[in-house]
């Protein structure tokens, strides 16, 4: 069973399969954020249907850019052989 979770994931040949996995995820978290009733939303950019996702996309897409300008130029990163 996990062997088949790792090919899924791990293999080029799945590769379509796990982007249209991907954008149905996607679409099914930007469809089910439509249905949640708003009544009690304390800021207006919670009204806003989508909000959550857009801002959960927005978010690890800048941790990532972050991420990898400390890791590049903020000198946190070091050559594979560093330590030999």
């Amino acid at each position: 069973m996990i062997k088949r979770v790792v090919d899924f994931f791990g293999d080029e040949e799945y590769a379509r399969q796990r982007r249209r996995l991907f954008y149905l995820v996607l679409i099914l978290i930007v469809v089910a954020d439509f249905v949640v009733s708003r009544q009690h939303a304390e800021y207006l950019w919670d009204r806003l249907p989508g909000w959550s996702a857009v801002y959960g996309f927005g978010s690890c897409v800048l941790l990532i850019f972050v991420s990898k300008f400390l890791g590049h130029r903020g000198g946190l990163m070091r050559r594979e052989d560093y330590y030999d």
